[in-house]
Parts: C-alpha cells; sequence; structure tokens
C-alpha cells in the first residue's frame, strides 16, 4: 500500500469545500435547514425541472444510437483486446449491479403509492394499478440504466482505449484536449463526486428509515432519530472496517450472498403468492411501459402541472444521475474488451429486466393484497410511512417474523456494501484515477459519507437528503451532455481512422517492420522471456529507440517527448495541432500460455511480451529482442503511416492523443 496520501489537491479539497457548505447548514442553523433545503429544492424544480428530463431523454436515444449504428463495432479497449470475464460471469455481475437498497425500500412502496394517489387516473381503481405499475417501470427501467451507460461507457471507451485514468473528466478529452488537465478538469471531477456523495448519502438515509422501521416491527424499537443515528453509526463502522482491513474477499462474498437472498425472498412471494396471475401482470406491465414510454420520456405536466413529478420522476433522475459514477465505474471496470454494442444491450436491457419482475411480483402482489383481504389497511400503513410498507405487506404472507428478519438484514448488508464500494469510487476521482491509496483515504471517504447522511437526516431527514441530492445533480447532468457529445466526436473519429487504415496500402499496424532475421525470430519464439528480461529491454534498447527518433523530430521542428509510465510502459509522443498526436509506445504484456494438460490447469504460465501500441487503438504486436536500429525501423514506418492517415482529407482526426498511453 502507499505510504503517503495520493490525491488531486484541487479535486479533493474542493469537494470537502462544496460538501462542507451543505452541512453547515444543517449544522449551524439545524432549525431553518429543513426550510432551506426545500426552498432549494423548489427553486431548482421550478427553473430546471425540464432540462432533468430532457437530459434524460437525450441519454437514452444517444446510447441507443451508439449500440444500433456504425460506432457499435467498436471496443472498449484496443481492437484486439478480449473481454476480462466471461459472457456468463459478465451478465451475473450486470445482473448483480442492479440491487440495492432502493429496490427494498420501493419494492411494495412505490406501487402503492401510485395506486392510491396516481397522478392521472382514479385512486384505487383499475385504472390506477395500471398506471401505478407503468410509472414504476418507468422510473426504475431503462431510463435510469440509460444514465449508468453514459458514464460507463465514457469510463471505459477513454480509459481501456486510450489509457486515460478512470475519472470523470477522462471522458471529455475530444472536446478539451490537455483542458481536462487544468480547472475544468478539476470542476468535472468536483461534480462527481460531490453527486455521488449526496446520492449515496440519500440511499443510505433510505436504507437506515427502512431498518429502523424494521426493528420497530420486529423488536418495538422506537422510530426516529434517536435509533437512526446509532444504526448510521453502527454500519458505516462495519465499511469502515471493511475498508480499513483490505476485507475484498469477505465483502464479495458477503455481496454474492446477499444478492441470492434477495433473489429468493422474490421467489418465496412469487411462489406463496398468485404465481400465475403475477406472470400475467408481468406481462402486462411490460407492454403498458413500452405503450407510455416516449410520452412518459418528455411529460413535464407543463399544461396541468403537479407536484407529483417533481416528488417522484424528476428526484429520481436526480438520484440516477448523482449514483452514476458510481455504478458506471462498477460496470466500466468489469466490460473491458466488449463492443459499445454489447455494452449498451446488457446494461440497458438485464439490469432493468430483473427489476421490472422484481416490482411485479412485490407490487402486484401488495396491490392484490390491499383490495381483498387486507381491505385498504396496507395502503393506508404505507401512505402514513412509506419505510414499513414491506414489513406491513410481510404480514399476509407465511413466516413473517423470518421474512421481516431478513429483509432487515439484506437492507443492512446492501448499506455497508454501498458505503464500502462508494467511498472506493469517490476515492479514486480525488485521487485522479489511482485505484491504489492509502487506507487512510478510503476510511475519511467511507466515514464522511455516514457524517452527511447523519448531518442531513438531523437537518430535515429524507426531505433534505432528497433536496441536497437534486442541487447536487444539477451541475453533473450538464457534464453528462458533454460526455454523450465527446462520446461521438471519439468514435467518429476512430472510424474515421479505421476507414483510412483499410484504403491507404503501407505496411499493416498489426505486423513489425523490423527485417528481423527468421534465424532471430525461431530463438524468440522457443524462449519465452521473463518479466525482468522484458522490463530490461524495454528500459535498454527500446528507449534507446524512442530517445534517437525524438531527437531527430525535435532537430525538425517537431516537438516530441518521451513519456514513461507507471506500469513499466514508454512511449513517443509527438504533438500535432487540430489532429490526434503520433504515439509509439511499448509496454510490458504478459500472455497466459495454454495449459494441454490437465496437470497445467492449476499453474498457469505466462510469456512476457514487449508489446507496441498506438494512438488509434489499433492492434499492437511484440517487438521483444529488436535491436535498437530494428526499432527504430518500425517506428518510422508506423509514422509514415500515420502523417497518411492525418493528411488523408476524409481522416481529419478531431482529437489528440491523451498524454497517457494509448492502449493498454
Amino acid at each position: 500500500m502507499p505510504a503517503k496520501f495520493i490525491i488531486n489537491a484541487p479535486v479533493f479539497f474542493g469537494s470537502i469545500i462544496v460538501i462542507g457548505v451543505f452541512l453547515a447548514i444543517g449544522i449551524v442553523v439545524p432549525d431553518q435547514a429543513a426550510s432551506i433545503f426545500t426552498q432549494l429544492q423548489t427553486v431548482i424544480l421550478a427553473n430546471f425541472g425540464w432540462f432533468y428530463l430532457l437530459s434524460v431523454g437525450i441519454f437514452l436515444v444517444s446510447v441507443l444510437l451508439l449500440c444500433l449504428g456504425r460506432y457499435g463495432r467498436l471496443k472498449l479497449g484496443p481492437d484486439d483486446s478480449t473481454p476480462d470475464f466471461s459472457f456468463l460471469s459478465w451478465i451475473a455481475m450486470l445482473f448483480a449491479a442492479g440491487m440495492g437498497i432502493g429496490l427494498m425500500y420501493y419494492a411494495v412502496g412505490e406501487p402503492m403509492t401510485h395506486f392510491m394517489a396516481p397522478p392521472t387516473a382514479e385512486p384505487r381503481s383499475i385504472a390506477a394499478t395500471r398506471e401505478a405499475m407503468a410509472v414504476t417501470f418507468f422510473h426504475w427501467g431503462i431510463h435510469a440504466w440509460a444514465i449508468y451507460a453514459v458514464v460507463g461507457l465514457s469510463l471505459a471507451y477513454f480509459g481501456y482505449r486510450y489509457n486515460l485514468p478512470l475519472t470523470i473528466r477522462s471522458g471529455l478529452y475530444p472536446l478539451l484536449k490537455e483542458r481536462i488537465n487544468g480547472p475544468i478538469g478539476h470542476a468535472v471531477d468536483i461534480f462527481a463526486i460531490v453527486g455521488t456523495m449526496f446520492g449515496i448519502a440519500t440511499s443510505l438515509g433510505l436504507g437506515v428509515s427502512q431498518i429502523n422501521a424494521g426493528l420497530h416491527y420486529l423488536i418495538g424499537l422506537p422510530i426516529g432519530l434517536q435509533v437512526q443515528l446509532p444504526l448510521i453509526i453502527a454500519i458505516t463502522a462495519l465499511a469502515t472496517i471493511s475498508v480499513a482491513t483490505g476485507l475484498d474477499k469477505g465483502v464479495r462474498i458477503l455481496s454474492e450472498t446477499n444478492l441470492l437472498l434477495a433473489i429468493l425472498l422474490m421467489l418465496f412471494v412469487l411462489i406463496v403468492g398468485p404465481t400465475a396471475e403475477l406472470f400475467r401482470d408481468f406481462v402486462q406491465n411490460i407492454g403498458l411501459y413500452l405503450d407510455t414510454i416516449v410520452l412518459r420520456t418528455f411529460n413535464i405536466y407543463a399544461y396541468e402541472p403537479t407536484p407529483w413529478v417533481d416528488a417522484w420522476t424528476l428526484f429520481y433522475w436526480a438520484w440516477w444521475i448523482s449514483w452514476s459514477p458510481f455504478v458506471g465505474m462498477f460496470i466500466a471496470r468489469i466490460s473491458r474488451g466488449r463492443t459499445v454494442r454489447e455494452f449498451v444491450t446488457a446494461v440497458l436491457f438485464i439490469p432493468a429486466g430483473f427489476t421490472f419482475f422484481w416490482m411485479t411480483v412485490f407490487g402486484n402482489s401488495a396491490i392484490l393484497i390491499d383490495t381483498t383481504v387486507a381491505g385498504g389497511k396496507l395502503g393506508a400503513e404505507i401512505a402514513a410511512d412509506v419505510s414499513v410498507g414491506l414489513f406491513h405487506f410481510f404480514e399476509y404472507l407465511p413466516w413473517t417474523t423470518l421474512t421481516s428478519t431478513l429483509a432487515v438484514m439484506l437492507v443492512a448488508i446492501f448499506f455497508v456494501t454501498s458505503s464500502d464500494s462508494g467511498s472506493l469510487v469517490i476515492d479514486s476521482i480525488a485521487a485522479g484515477g489511482e485505484t491504489e491509496t492509502t487506507t487512510g483515504q478510503r476510511v475519511f471517504w467511507c466515514t464522511l459519507e455516514g457524517v452527511v447522511a447523519a448531518s442531513l437526516l438531523v437537518a430535515g431527514g429524507l426531505g433534505a437528503l432528497q433536496a441536497v441530492t437534486i442541487a447536487s445533480a444539477l451541475p453533473f447532468s450538464i457534464v453528462m451532455i458533454a460526455l454523450v457529445w465527446s462520446l461521438f466526436k471519439g468514435m467518429k473519429a476512430d472510424l474515421a481512422q479505421q476507414a483510412a487504415h483499410a484504403a491507404i496500402p503501407v505496411a499493416p499496424s498489426a505486423q513489425p517492420a523490423s527485417g528481423l532475421t527468421w534465424q532471430r525470430r525461431l530463438s524468440l519464439i522457443l524462449h519465452a522471456p521473463t518479466q525482468r528480461e522484458v522490463a530490461t529491454f524495454i528500459a535498454g534498447p527500446a528507449k534507446d529507440a524512442l530517445n534517437a527518433v525524438t531527437t531527430e523530430l525535435n532537430n525538425r521542428g517537431r516537438e516530441t517527448v518521451v513519456v514513461t509510465e507507471d506500469n513499466g510502459a514508454i512511449a513517443l509522443r509527438s504533438t500535432a495541432e487540430g489532429t490526434r498526436d503520433f504515439i509509439y509506445g511499448i509496454m510490458p504484456v504478459a500472455q497466459h500460455i495454454p495449459a494441454f494438460s490437465t496437470l497445467g490447469v492449476g499453474k498457469p504460465n505466462l510469456r512476457h511480451e514487449a508489446r507496441t501500441y498506438f494512438s488509434s487503438g489499433g492492434r499492437g504486436y511484440d517487438v521483444m529482442g529488436f535491436t535498437k536500429e530494428q526499432l527504430i525501423v518500425d517506428i518510422l514506418v508506423q509514422f509514415e503511416r500515420y502523417l497518411a492517415l492525418v493528411h488523408a482529407p476524409e481522416t481529419q482526426l478531431v482529437h489528440s492523443a491523451p498524454e497517457h498511453s494509448a492502449d493498454m
């Protein structure tokens, strides 16, 4: 572990200042805090509610265009990259990403609330049932995942294809170029941290409210801050211990177990409930959702203003936007090597499909119970307090105490894992994209999440959390619009360069132009270089060759530098005005050597290579063993190819390569 803090100072301290301002309001003027936050929410939604709604519509349309159009074949990584996980493992992880505190809190509460007070239908009618489920699907469907997809796609594309740091600012490189490392880039990352902090704090607030309700139901604990604040302290302490001790394996096992238990809980409700009717309802709900999706996407109720859209749809959109760096980082990290089409299709529809079925099982069951055996009692209890809805729902099913206890445990574990994972994401952004930081940094952010959640609960309850979430999401929604524009701009340039590669008859970029003798090549094939040999080669002949070409290019008036990366890679970078910079890099790569017997499966061997990479995301090749002169020949061939590409009229590339190496 690093011995000292690794932070991007402007982002770290800027985020602390902004978060501190909101906390100061709650601490200094606690009596007026609720009013201040409510007024802030009212002003923002009155003036920018339309912008939230329009932005999410743009996100959904944009990711669908990226998926269905010609950009869909581009890879999240170099052209020759392969996925880090098998398709089934990847799908399972995306599936897990769809679960969280929100689904536990709103599984019964939201459908029942809309059933009793729908936006337009007659309350507690058949029309209200239809509208309740259609609206619930709308709030938890592909719009939410389109928001996450924008951030995840941007992180994965520019992070893995051009090896930029996994921070939000990297997604704006085609628009800002080197300015992402200045004040604008700092501001973008600050917006991401602040939004994520308050988005997670809102989830923690919902979680602790539901845990409090469950404990009240099970053992009679009172509902209020006197219980909720100690709960936040206790569960934040568990998350902090996890972060401090590096219990990655334990947390992962806990998360997977939690997901399994949540699915078993859903299956239990499905089996003991009206099973056949729930499957019919699911099909009907899908139809209702698709039938109204376009209108709801842009329905701000402009001609019939209603506070309903502010309290529900706009709050959800702001909440999802504030959560997007968190979820986006997760899905980006597991998606290297996937195509854009694979990514968008899976991210939009797999978690949403599970969520739809979850909401149908709990929501339609609750509505049926309320209109039959409960006689309206369940609805009245939910209207009084949404957080108790799930526990009162279990009263009408077998094994009430067991299911209620399980629900409390599930929410508590979701609480811990959300706080733990969220602190890692925030810490990474605050550290400039570094994933290996000090324990103290991660503990700091984890503790701050608990402090923010507790402070805002004291200042104004869940209303204060929601208000601050809506406020913090506004600047980041503007950043996300820029991310969409940047994705189109960057991908357009990459496709143009791919087309030029196919049209210009020069040496293929996937093959070296070194002139190695066949005897030397045979020697290299038979000998598997070690990691140390590759490092020695890069620090010796490779560095000498790059320095020689750099000196000559500078002598001829072309600004060129040699950059050494932390991972042992080295790159020649020649800057160009208005086009992508020329990069010829060499990085150490470890390739698995296949096992041809069952004895070798458990002991995988590695073949180490010195692999080239370029600013285009094109295929690299192994140059291990080349002499200095052979490498210079290869660099010149690639430079000649680069000049032919950027001078072709149809391939004027719109963004230069990042300062970091291009494809790793």
